[in-house]
């Protein structure tokens, strides 16, 4: 088991769960069970995985949970350019957020690999 709190990538990804909240109060009330909910549930699931994976006994199954985490991660991602797209978030704050989420997936990859290889 691992402490998930101690890791970088579970610490950012708090911190883009907490912006994504910020930014999405910016949405229309129309979009409250759309986009808005969406978004904030993919980013709430982004370090929960992360730490739900910690808790677990075999870095296989830290390696899963961390897959999980990443499908999240793609999942946010694209909701974030259809929020571009539709003119929801400017260009300042969509390229801040995806900034923020690319170096997440990189580090939630290299961990993946890390785990899954010495899991075999």
């Amino acid at each position: 088991m691992h402490n998930f709190q101690e890791l970088k990538v579970w610490q950012k990804g708090i911190q883009l769960a907490v912006d994504v909240y910020k930014q999405t109060d910016t949405y229309p009330e129309s979009e409250k069970f759309g986009l808005t909910s969406q978004m904030r549930r993919c980013a709430v699931s982004i370090p929960s995985n992360i730490a739900e994976g910690c808790g677990r006994k075999t870095d296989k199954d830290l390696s899963n949970f961390l897959s999980h985490s990443l499908g999240s991660q793609y999942e946010l991602e694209t909701q974030m350019i259809i929020s571009k797209e539709v003119d929801l978030i400017n260009h300042s704050e969509f390229e801040k957020l995806t900034s923020e989420l690319n170096e997440i997936q990189k580090m939630t990859r290299t961990l993946i690999d890390k785990f899954s290889r010495s899991s075999v």
